[in-house]
């Protein structure tokens, strides 16, 4: 996977911050997407104490939502935990398992902030302009901006605002649950963004998309998974012949 605008990753939090602001005018909010067929969660965690990091990927089709693929990718921490500086922390990871797949995603949705960031450049902002993948911000809980209340009704949202600038939604996914923070990660615009989000979140209060990634990261030995890759490989190769 070729990367764009690629940069170093051994930085200062101050050096991280001056990145982001150079970044962040690069991000795209309007619908620049194909057809989109795949989609893909990822979930990020942590072992040894926060020494290595863990990226889960599941890529599964649209719009029935059936699994296709599925990565995991273990790589030692090398940023420390900076509210507002995650993506810098998580993303080596990410990159590592979609480095994985033998068939990227047409969408990307993270568990974590997009535009709806102090500095408008969450982990999907990140990924997006890194992979130059169409990406969504997923986030359960608020970092930044005020919202109305939002009514109980699943697909009822309200926007979210920071500094007079809207920079996502709040959008209730299950009747009477809390709800999602949603914001354009890049090459999607928010109205967009809530419609994937609400067609890929059929039953529960996530998507599909972070269930099954954060079903595969918590469940799954890398080591099995790595024999059930191969196994969907090689069954991919003789339905070719």
């Amino acid at each position: 996977m070729e990367l764009q605008h690629s940069h170093d990753w051994n930085l200062s939090r101050e050096e991280a911050i001056a990145l982001q602001q150079s970044l962040r005018d690069k991000i795209i909010t309007t619908d620049q997407l194909g057809e989109v067929r795949t989609v893909a969660g990822v979930d990020v965690g942590f072992e040894d104490g926060g020494d290595t990091t863990r990226a889960a990927i599941v890529v599964l089709s649209f719009p029935d939502l059936q699994i296709q693929e599925r990565a995991i990718a273990h790589r030692p921490t090398t940023f420390p935990y900076i509210p507002g500086l995650l993506s810098f922390r998580e993303v080596p990871a990410v990159l590592d398992a979609l480095d994985q797949l033998q068939h990227l995603p047409d969408l990307l949705l993270c568990d974590g902030q997009g535009t709806a960031h102090p500095r408008r450049l969450g982990i999907a902002c990140h990924v997006g302009l890194l992979t130059n993948l169409p990406a969504i911000g997923v986030a359960k809980s608020l970092l930044v901006g005020q919202h109305e209340t939002v009514s109980d009704e699943k697909g009822a949202w309200q926007p979210l605002k920071h500094q007079g600038e809207v920079i996502g939604v709040a959008l209730r996914t299950r009747s009477k649950t809390k709800p999602l923070y949603i914001s354009p990660g890049h090459r999607i615009s928010l109205e967009t963004s809530i419609a994937y989000v609400l067609q890929c979140t059929p039953k529960y209060r996530l998507p599909e998309t972070t269930r099954q990634a954060h079903k595969l990261a918590s469940e799954t030995p890398a080591s099995e998974l790595e024999n059930l890759n191969v196994e969907k490989r090689e069954e991919s190769q003789l339905r070719l012949f």
